[in-house]
């Protein structure tokens, strides 16, 4: 039975990627901050890494306002983090994953494929960008197998409560709240469903090593989001946006995905509609 080493097993996407790779077949080691800091290269001295066949990277810091308030912390554990982990698989030969994230701002052209220029915007993609970039160094200075995952935006039952879908999904059919209120209604986003982007980080462990977008190739307006969860709930309320268009705001970004399906053999398999129904009765 091949073994697998899981970090940040116990967040959104480590939850249901342990479950999936248990039912696959695959041993599962995890390590989140219970076992060990992973800005600590000591925390892997007691793994048993000869056995391990691949690394799953998951474990960071993702909540971009953070980012501005304690940059070092950033820095420290998604850069650094990543580093120790890639060093952990090259002493012991095992395989890597790495997700990633969204890196490519302002779009020059739809879809974005992996093609597309890469740049930070803030110190949390700054910090992903300059560990997607460590993972890429390694693969082919040192002959590691190594993916690169860039989901665009995961969501799903369980998704912490501050991100866009929980939050609207709350302000619905949270009874004491008579009007849903965003910052503006127009943004449009590629959403992909846990369960896919999970299917996709399973593919990798095995599969062509590269580098992946990850998402549903078409994008949703936050507008049509409010109005897809009231239809599917069945709660009506008016909705409005604040007025408070965000800095440096991108209205529209889709995925290009041909790469992934054509190397990995992956497409989005849950709709917009039915994840979204998962999310308000999971």
């Amino acid at each position: 039975m091949r073994k697998i080493l899981v970090t940040g097993s116990d967040g959104f996407i480590g939850r249901t990627l342990v479950k999936r790779l248990l039912t696959e077949g695959y041993e599962v080691e995890g390590l989140d901050l219970a076992q060990g800091d992973i800005t600590d290269p000591s925390c892997f001295d007691s793994l048993p890494g000869k056995d391990f066949f691949h690394v799953i990277h998951l474990a960071g810091k993702t909540f971009v306002p953070d980012s501005w308030k304690d940059p070092g912390a950033f820095y420290r554990i998604n850069l650094m983090g990543t580093v120790n982990v890639l060093e952990f698989c090259r002493r012991t030969g095992s395989g890597l994953t790495y997700i990633s994230s969204y890196l490519y701002g302002s779009p020059e052209y739809l879809p974005i494929d992996e093609n597309h220029p890469v740049k930070s915007y803030n110190p949390y993609s700054h910090s992903k960008l300059l560990a997607d970039n460590t993972c890429q160094f390694y693969a082919l200075n040192f002959k590691l197998r190594v993916s690169v995952l860039r989901p665009f935006n995961a969501y799903g039952p369980g998704q912490p409560a501050h991100f866009i879908i929980p939050e609207i999904i709350e302000m619905v059919k949270n009874l004491t709240v008579s009007e849903v209120q965003v910052m503006d209604l127009r943004p449009k986003r590629d959403y992909v469903y846990i369960d896919d982007l999970v299917d996709a980080i399973y593919r990798t462990i095995e599969g062509e090593p590269g580098i992946y977008n990850v998402g549903s190739g078409q994008s949703v307006s936050v507008e049509d989001l409010i109005k897809t969860v009231m239809s599917l709930s069945g709660i009506i309320k008016p909705y409005k946006a604040r007025g408070t268009e965000r800095q440096n705001e991108i209205f529209d970004l889709y995925a290009g995905i041909d790469k992934i399906r054509l190397s990995l053999g992956w497409k989005p398999k849950t709709s917009f509609e039915e994840g979204l129904r998962k999310c308000i009765t999971p």
